[in-house]
């Protein structure tokens, strides 16, 4: 099919007033860089990700699926085919047999918003999470975590979509959670759910984690600036910020992109930055920590367009 054709014919599977064309990705993503996507879907149900993805394999265009935009990279080029962005939040709960309280969460939720939630309502576990700026089907895929705390340590199980348009549900163990890491991309599997057991804690002692862990974050973490978080996974024995700051690559800047003076950990977006920039920047802190080190940093944002 010719491509005006198929953008044509996607209207017809998809409401109008969530379907957007040459929709700038720097409007969605948390690093405030990217160029336009070709064809721009917002949902917050499975029925439509299932439509849409099934329209895409039958037509032979590109699909990707994004959640908040905070762990991406997006080229200046832009993105070819449907990015259908997953939006939107659905959180019910009930009692499970384990005793504790199990929360069902849509994919597009805000993770910090469903933990800030849970946390003001007394329940303990996710505290951790509350700055985590990431949606919960994100936030499974990458198996996110922060401050000692990951998603493994209190998923159930998480609805996915399976290549062949299937619905599985599959729990911790069965996605292969580890350290920023789950079987979903490798498996082309789509989140569209998932589910979370947690228990009452005390209140008081809730809050104060969690007032903690936000001061934490505001003393160490440049908040100020557009960024995609933590730029680089944590290499085995070391942390990546160190192993920067010891480079003496603290403040590096190429064009608006730059490790960030306050914690090194972070590549930020100065203003204007484009995605050459971030590119280059990372290509150059990774060179000089191996030449230095021995240890190859590994990105911890996913890179789409390229």
């Amino acid at each position: 099919m010719a491509q005006s054709d198929w953008k044509t014919a996607i209207q017809s599977i998809h409401p109008s007033e969530r379907l957007f064309f040459d929709e700038p990705m720097a409007k969605h993503t948390t690093f405030r860089i990217g160029g336009p996507a070709e064809c721009y879907a917002v949902t917050d149900d499975g029925n439509e990700v299932r439509a849409l993805v099934s329209f895409c394999k039958e037509q032979g265009v590109p699909y990707h699926i994004i959640g908040n935009g905070s762990n991406l990279l997006v080229s200046d080029d832009g993105i070819e085919g449907l990015v259908i962005r997953m939006e939107g939040s659905r959180i019910s709960e009930e009692p499970g047999a384990d005793g504790k309280v199990h929360f069902r969460v849509s994919a597009g939720t805000l993770l910090s918003g469903f933990a800030k939630g849970v946390c003001k309502d007394g329940y303990t576990g996710l505290e951790f999470a509350t700055g985590i700026p990431g949606s919960v089907g994100g936030a499974v895929v990458m198996n996110a975590g922060a401050y000692g705390g990951e998603i493994k340590d209190r998923l159930v199980s998480a609805d996915v979509l399976t290549k062949d348009g299937g619905v599985l549900t599959l729990t911790g163990p069965e996605l292969e959670l580890s350290y920023r890491h789950s079987n979903v991309t490798e498996r082309e599997y789509i989140v569209l759910s998932a589910e979370f057991a947690l228990e009452k804690g005390d209140p008081e002692a809730i809050k104060e984690t969690v007032d903690e862990l936000s001061g934490k974050r505001k003393d160490k973490q440049p908040l100020e600036y557009p960024s995609a978080g933590s730029t680089f996974k944590r290499p085995e024995g070391y942390f990546a910020g160190k192993l920067i700051d010891d480079c003496g690559l603290r403040g590096f800047t190429v064009g608006g992109a730059q490790v960030s003076e306050k914690h090194c950990g972070f590549v930020i977006n100065r203003g204007g930055a484009t995605a050459e920039d971030v590119l280059g920047l990372i290509g150059a802190v990774q060179k000089t920590v191996l030449d230095r080190f021995g240890i190859l940093l590994e990105p911890e944002v996913r890179f789409l367009g390229f």
